[in-house]
């Protein structure tokens, strides 16, 4: 006789709801974000934007970086790819005569539409995280990370020195600004949408299975290389879309842009979060981009009696944010997040990786 199972549709609903809540929190955060800065003047509102272009970035560096516990130079260096991926082919032929006169003639005459432009750029940095990852994700701990931050010079120098293509060290204008707070947002939630989605599958569970026991993960039959080299592909992805989003934020290129600047900012924003939950990457990103901005206000300084301001000295931002990291180091290694995501199951409930216990132990 047939005997139904005792799970019925409602609870199988109820646990599909359970497991996609902290996705539906993160979504409800940007866009909550994206409408405040409404209210805000213009130069507030070019802030939200840019947070929200380096909360996709950092989304990006969580989804190897957190899910392996390998650390990652290279984000900055892909996120160059996709930018003049993009740009070279959403400017205007005029333009790139004018700024690219010794552009290769397929380039020259190419203009695409702004998305295109951006998936273009994702999938570049995508072919050469896959080439160049290849014999890298055989590494493991300072290796590994040493190794990334070479992949990061070389993007650097090759595009800082490819004059036809890049304009080398100069600036190349001539971008579609078409990236406002609506675009950057709705960019950020299908970022996050991918890297939650992507944490759910049998692939990352088996990354934070290498993260936390090497060795009793390639006894389980896992495979490091391939296991590594997925995660490593999407992040470049990823990437390289925030790239060409904070090339056109911005409307001109400069390589120093993708260099070490930028990656002490993903990377900071990634570990105060905490960098073993897409919770701690987002609130990391928009909690660092919140206190850059203070920072910023406190450099330039407030009036006061006489004509004069009371100001912070220049470069304070950067020494408070490096301080912040090695505080969080040394006092709360797994972030503010703790490593936990914004919403879990409660206990006795059929377990999901949102659970920090059981993370890296499911094979």
């Amino acid at each position: 006789m047939f005997n139904p199972s005792p799970v019925s549709w409602r609870d199988t609903v109820a646990e599909q709801a359970r497991r996609l809540a902290p996705l539906a929190v993160l979504a409800a955060i940007i866009l909550a974000v994206i409408l405040l800065g409404g209210f805000a003047d213009t130069v507030m509102q070019r802030r939200v934007t840019f947070a929200l272009v380096n909360l996709s970035a950092v989304v990006a560096l969580y989804v190897f970086m957190g899910n392996s516990g390998i650390l990652n130079f290279s984000t900055a260096g892909f996120m160059a790819i996709g930018a003049y991926t993009s740009a070279l082919l959403t400017m205007l032929p005029a333009m790139k005569q004018t700024f690219l006169p010794d552009l290769p003639a397929f380039l020259a005459a190419a203009q695409v539409s702004p998305l295109t432009g951006a998936l273009a750029g994702g999938a570049l940095a995508a072919l050469v995280g896959l080439l160049v990852g290849w014999p890298l994700m055989r590494l493991s701990g300072i290796a590994a990370g040493i190794a990334t931050l070479s992949l990061l010079i070389i993007c650097y120098i090759v595009l800082g020195n490819w004059t036809s293509v890049t304009g080398g060290q100069q600036s190349l204008m001539g971008l579609a600004s078409y990236v406002g707070r609506w675009t950057a947002g709705l960019a950020a939630i299908a970022v996050v949408t991918v890297a939650f989605l992507y944490q759910e599958t049998r692939w990352a569970i088996a990354l934070r299975a290498l993260r936390e026991d090497e060795v009793a993960a390639k006894a389980s039959g896992i495979h490091v290389v391939r296991t590594r080299l997925i995660a490593f592909v999407l992040s470049a992805f990823l990437a390289g879309i925030a790239g060409a989003l904070y090339g056109h934020f911005l409307g001109t290129l400069r390589i120093e842009n993708f260099y070490f600047d930028l990656t002490f900012l993903l990377i900071s924003m990634l570990v105060v979060g905490g960098m073993r939950s897409l919770s701690g990457a987002v609130f990391g990103a928009l909690l660092l981009s919140l206190l850059a901005e203070i920072l910023r206000l406190a450099e330039i300084g407030i009036p006061v009696t006489g004509g004069a301001k009371l100001a912070a000295p220049a470069g304070l931002g950067d020494v408070i944010l490096a301080g912040l990291m090695l505080l969080i180091i040394l006092f709360r290694p797994r972030g503010i997040g703790g490593g936990r995501e914004i919403a879990c199951l409660p206990s006795g409930k059929i377990p999901s990786i949102q659970d920090p216990s059981i993370q890296g132990k499911t094979t």
